[in-house]
Protein backbone atom coordinates (compact mmCIF):
# COMPACT_ATOMS: atom_id res chain seq x y z
CA UNK A 1 0.00 0.00 0.00
CA UNK A 2 2.83 2.42 0.03
CA UNK A 3 3.49 3.01 -3.42
CA UNK A 4 1.39 6.20 -5.21
CA UNK A 5 -1.30 4.91 -7.37
CA UNK A 6 -2.29 8.16 -8.22
CA UNK A 7 -0.08 11.39 -8.99
CA UNK A 8 -1.24 14.58 -9.42
CA UNK A 9 2.08 16.82 -11.25
CA UNK A 10 1.82 20.55 -11.21
CA UNK A 11 -1.90 20.70 -12.52
CA UNK A 12 -2.96 24.01 -13.57
CA UNK A 13 -6.65 25.16 -14.89
CA UNK A 14 -7.08 28.78 -15.35
CA UNK A 15 -10.94 30.60 -16.27
CA UNK A 16 -9.81 33.86 -17.06
CA UNK A 17 -7.68 35.19 -14.87
CA UNK A 18 -9.02 32.70 -12.12
CA UNK A 19 -6.40 30.17 -11.00
CA UNK A 20 -8.91 26.76 -9.91
CA UNK A 21 -6.05 24.78 -10.18
CA UNK A 22 -2.63 26.38 -9.33
CA UNK A 23 0.31 24.42 -9.99
CA UNK A 24 -1.47 21.57 -7.89
CA UNK A 25 0.86 18.73 -6.92
CA UNK A 26 0.19 15.46 -4.77
CA UNK A 27 0.12 11.72 -4.52
CA UNK A 28 -2.26 8.94 -3.46
CA UNK A 29 -1.36 6.05 -2.09
CA UNK A 30 -2.55 2.45 -3.21
CA UNK A 31 -5.06 1.04 -0.81
CA UNK A 32 -5.98 4.37 1.11
CA UNK A 33 -8.81 6.95 1.68
CA UNK A 34 -7.48 10.15 0.37
CA UNK A 35 -9.62 13.49 1.50
CA UNK A 36 -9.60 17.07 -0.45
CA UNK A 37 -10.77 19.29 1.46
CA UNK A 38 -10.81 23.19 1.59
CA UNK A 39 -12.65 26.29 1.65
CA UNK A 40 -15.40 27.36 -1.00
CA UNK A 41 -13.39 27.73 -4.26
CA UNK A 42 -10.75 26.01 -3.40
CA UNK A 43 -10.51 24.04 -7.01
CA UNK A 44 -11.90 20.93 -5.78
CA UNK A 45 -14.52 20.21 -7.70
CA UNK A 46 -11.81 21.55 -10.49
CA UNK A 47 -9.47 18.91 -9.04
CA UNK A 48 -12.02 16.43 -9.08
CA UNK A 49 -12.95 17.17 -12.78
CA UNK A 50 -9.08 17.40 -13.87
CA UNK A 51 -8.63 13.47 -12.65
CA UNK A 52 -11.77 11.96 -13.94
CA UNK A 53 -10.90 13.82 -17.74
CA UNK A 54 -13.58 16.11 -17.97
CA UNK A 55 -11.80 18.79 -17.55
CA UNK A 56 -8.66 19.17 -19.58
CA UNK A 57 -6.21 21.41 -18.03
CA UNK A 58 -4.17 23.64 -18.98
CA UNK A 59 -0.55 22.37 -18.30
CA UNK A 60 0.67 19.29 -15.46
CA UNK A 61 0.43 15.99 -15.59
CA UNK A 62 -1.62 13.30 -13.95
CA UNK A 63 -0.24 9.41 -13.49
CA UNK A 64 -2.55 6.95 -12.65
CA UNK A 65 -1.18 3.18 -11.77
CA UNK A 66 1.94 3.71 -13.65
CA UNK A 67 0.74 5.33 -16.61
CA UNK A 68 0.06 8.94 -17.80
CA UNK A 69 -3.53 10.15 -18.54
CA UNK A 70 -3.05 13.33 -18.87
CA UNK A 71 -4.81 13.53 -22.45
CA UNK A 72 -6.84 10.73 -22.03
CA UNK A 73 -10.56 10.62 -22.37
CA UNK A 74 -13.25 10.01 -19.33
CA UNK A 75 -13.81 7.07 -20.81
CA UNK A 76 -10.41 5.45 -21.04
CA UNK A 77 -9.71 6.41 -17.70
CA UNK A 78 -12.56 5.14 -16.45
CA UNK A 79 -11.79 1.63 -18.12
CA UNK A 80 -8.35 1.33 -16.56
CA UNK A 81 -10.24 1.54 -13.42
CA UNK A 82 -10.11 5.12 -12.35
CA UNK A 83 -13.93 5.99 -12.16
CA UNK A 84 -15.48 9.09 -10.85
CA UNK A 85 -18.37 8.49 -8.46
CA UNK A 86 -21.87 8.67 -9.98
CA UNK A 87 -20.07 9.49 -13.57
CA UNK A 88 -21.38 6.90 -15.85
CA UNK A 89 -25.51 7.03 -15.73
CA UNK A 90 -28.35 8.74 -14.26
CA UNK A 91 -30.66 6.29 -12.47
CA UNK A 92 -33.19 5.17 -14.45
CA UNK A 93 -36.54 5.68 -13.03
CA UNK A 94 -38.51 3.05 -15.02
CA UNK A 95 -36.53 0.17 -13.82
CA UNK A 96 -35.99 -1.32 -10.30
CA UNK A 97 -32.43 -0.85 -8.44
CA UNK A 98 -32.19 -5.02 -9.55
CA UNK A 99 -32.09 -3.63 -13.29
CA UNK A 100 -29.83 -0.74 -12.58
CA UNK A 101 -26.87 -2.94 -11.23
CA UNK A 102 -27.27 -5.04 -13.79
CA UNK A 103 -26.91 -2.50 -16.40
CA UNK A 104 -24.16 -1.22 -15.15
CA UNK A 105 -22.32 -4.28 -15.24
CA UNK A 106 -23.43 -4.89 -18.79
CA UNK A 107 -22.21 -1.77 -19.37
CA UNK A 108 -18.34 -2.81 -18.36
CA UNK A 109 -19.23 -5.65 -20.29
CA UNK A 110 -18.87 -3.58 -23.52
CA UNK A 111 -22.64 -3.20 -24.00
CA UNK A 112 -24.68 -0.32 -24.67
CA UNK A 113 -27.91 0.76 -23.11
CA UNK A 114 -29.90 -0.17 -26.20
CA UNK A 115 -29.68 -3.70 -24.52
CA UNK A 116 -31.51 -2.98 -21.42
CA UNK A 117 -34.29 -5.46 -21.82
CA UNK A 118 -31.46 -7.97 -21.99
CA UNK A 119 -30.32 -6.73 -19.07
CA UNK A 120 -33.34 -7.88 -16.78
CA UNK A 121 -33.05 -11.15 -18.39
CA UNK A 122 -29.96 -12.33 -18.10
CA UNK A 123 -28.87 -14.66 -14.94
CA UNK A 124 -25.23 -13.57 -15.70
CA UNK A 125 -25.80 -10.13 -14.71
CA UNK A 126 -28.55 -11.00 -12.08
CA UNK A 127 -26.17 -12.76 -9.51
CA UNK A 128 -23.93 -10.23 -9.71
CA UNK A 129 -26.22 -7.69 -9.28
CA UNK A 130 -27.71 -9.18 -6.26
CA UNK A 131 -24.27 -9.38 -4.60
CA UNK A 132 -23.35 -5.72 -5.18
CA UNK A 133 -26.82 -4.32 -3.81
CA UNK A 134 -26.39 -6.96 -0.82
CA UNK A 135 -22.87 -5.22 0.07
CA UNK A 136 -24.37 -1.31 -0.12
CA UNK A 137 -27.26 -2.72 2.42
CA UNK A 138 -29.60 -2.53 -0.39
CA UNK A 139 -30.86 -6.03 -1.07
CA UNK A 140 -34.82 -5.46 0.60
CA UNK A 141 -35.04 -3.20 -2.14
CA UNK A 142 -33.90 -5.30 -5.07
CA UNK A 143 -37.32 -5.28 -6.78
CA UNK A 144 -38.19 -1.68 -5.50
CA UNK A 145 -38.47 1.24 -8.41
CA UNK A 146 -36.03 3.67 -8.06
CA UNK A 147 -38.74 6.60 -7.39
CA UNK A 148 -40.15 4.65 -4.29
CA UNK A 149 -35.95 5.15 -2.59
CA UNK A 150 -35.25 7.61 -0.60
CA UNK A 151 -32.43 9.81 -1.15
CA UNK A 152 -29.79 8.01 0.89
CA UNK A 153 -31.09 5.08 -1.16
CA UNK A 154 -30.69 6.00 -4.25
CA UNK A 155 -26.42 7.82 -3.29
CA UNK A 156 -26.28 3.75 -1.97
CA UNK A 157 -27.67 2.64 -5.66
CA UNK A 158 -25.24 4.96 -7.57
CA UNK A 159 -22.33 3.52 -5.06
CA UNK A 160 -23.76 0.27 -6.02
CA UNK A 161 -23.82 0.79 -10.19
CA UNK A 162 -20.31 2.73 -9.53
CA UNK A 163 -18.79 -0.68 -8.26
CA UNK A 164 -20.27 -2.89 -10.81
CA UNK A 165 -17.97 -1.50 -12.84
CA UNK A 166 -14.66 -3.03 -10.82
CA UNK A 167 -13.38 0.10 -9.99
CA UNK A 168 -9.01 0.66 -9.00
CA UNK A 169 -9.97 4.28 -7.76
CA UNK A 170 -12.73 5.52 -6.93
CA UNK A 171 -12.75 9.93 -7.27
CA UNK A 172 -15.75 10.68 -5.13
CA UNK A 173 -17.37 14.02 -5.04
CA UNK A 174 -19.59 14.81 -1.63
CA UNK A 175 -21.24 11.25 -1.45
CA UNK A 176 -22.68 12.35 1.42
CA UNK A 177 -24.67 15.61 0.06
CA UNK A 178 -28.08 16.38 0.90
CA UNK A 179 -28.27 13.10 3.53
CA UNK A 180 -29.46 13.56 7.09
CA UNK A 181 -27.32 12.35 9.69
CA UNK A 182 -28.33 8.39 9.77
CA UNK A 183 -27.72 8.45 6.14
CA UNK A 184 -24.33 10.11 6.29
CA UNK A 185 -23.32 7.26 9.13
CA UNK A 186 -24.80 4.48 6.81
CA UNK A 187 -23.05 5.58 4.34
CA UNK A 188 -19.60 5.98 5.78
CA UNK A 189 -20.22 2.15 6.98
CA UNK A 190 -20.60 1.08 3.66
CA UNK A 191 -17.06 3.33 2.23
CA UNK A 192 -15.15 2.12 5.19
CA UNK A 193 -14.76 -1.55 4.17
CA UNK A 194 -13.80 -0.73 0.49
CA UNK A 195 -10.52 0.83 1.66
CA UNK A 196 -7.66 -1.90 0.91
CA UNK A 197 -9.70 -3.28 -2.09
CA UNK A 198 -10.29 0.28 -3.91
CA UNK A 199 -8.77 3.82 -3.56
CA UNK A 200 -10.71 6.54 -2.81
CA UNK A 201 -10.15 10.19 -3.38
CA UNK A 202 -13.06 12.04 -1.30
CA UNK A 203 -14.04 15.25 -1.39
CA UNK A 204 -16.40 16.32 1.39
CA UNK A 205 -17.71 19.02 3.34
CA UNK A 206 -18.49 17.11 6.50
CA UNK A 207 -15.22 17.43 8.59
CA UNK A 208 -16.84 14.82 11.27
CA UNK A 209 -17.05 11.90 8.15
CA UNK A 210 -13.51 13.12 6.90
CA UNK A 211 -11.72 12.47 9.79
CA UNK A 212 -13.41 9.27 10.60
CA UNK A 213 -12.79 7.99 7.50
CA UNK A 214 -9.22 9.67 5.93
CA UNK A 215 -6.04 8.22 6.09
CA UNK A 216 -4.51 11.10 4.64
CA UNK A 217 -6.36 14.97 3.80
CA UNK A 218 -4.63 17.62 1.63
CA UNK A 219 -5.91 20.84 2.24
CA UNK A 220 -6.93 22.74 -0.59
CA UNK A 221 -6.38 26.75 -1.08
CA UNK A 222 -6.81 29.08 -4.22
CA UNK A 223 -6.15 26.14 -6.17
CA UNK A 224 -2.87 24.86 -3.97
CA UNK A 225 -1.92 22.13 -2.04
CA UNK A 226 -1.33 24.04 1.47
CA UNK A 227 -0.52 20.87 3.13
CA UNK A 228 -0.93 17.16 3.10
CA UNK A 229 -0.67 15.17 6.07
CA UNK A 230 -2.88 12.22 8.54
CA UNK A 231 -5.90 13.71 10.32
CA UNK A 232 -4.12 14.38 13.44
CA UNK A 233 -1.64 16.26 11.38
CA UNK A 234 -3.64 17.74 9.63
CA UNK A 235 -5.83 19.18 12.58
CA UNK A 236 -2.53 20.01 14.43
CA UNK A 237 -1.45 22.18 11.39
CA UNK A 238 -1.53 26.12 12.51
CA UNK A 239 -1.84 27.34 8.64
CA UNK A 240 -4.72 24.69 7.73
CA UNK A 241 -6.55 26.05 11.09
CA UNK A 242 -6.23 29.68 10.11
CA UNK A 243 -6.72 28.93 6.15
CA UNK A 244 -9.69 26.63 7.06
CA UNK A 245 -10.62 24.78 10.12
CA UNK A 246 -10.77 27.30 12.11
CA UNK A 247 -11.47 25.98 15.83
CA UNK A 248 -12.25 22.16 14.55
Amino acid sequence: MSDPILEVISLTKCFGAIAASDGLTFSVKRGTIHALIGPNGAGKSTAIAQLSGELRSDTGRVRFDGQDVTRWSVDKRARTGLQRSYQITSLLPEFTAEDNVAVAIQSQQGHSFRFLEDARKDHSLRTPAKKILKRVGLSDFADFPITSLAHGQQRQLELAMVLATAPTMLLLDEPMAGMGQSESLQMMELLRPLKGDITMLLVEHDMDVVFALADVITVLVKGQALATGTPDEIRADPAVRRAYLGEY
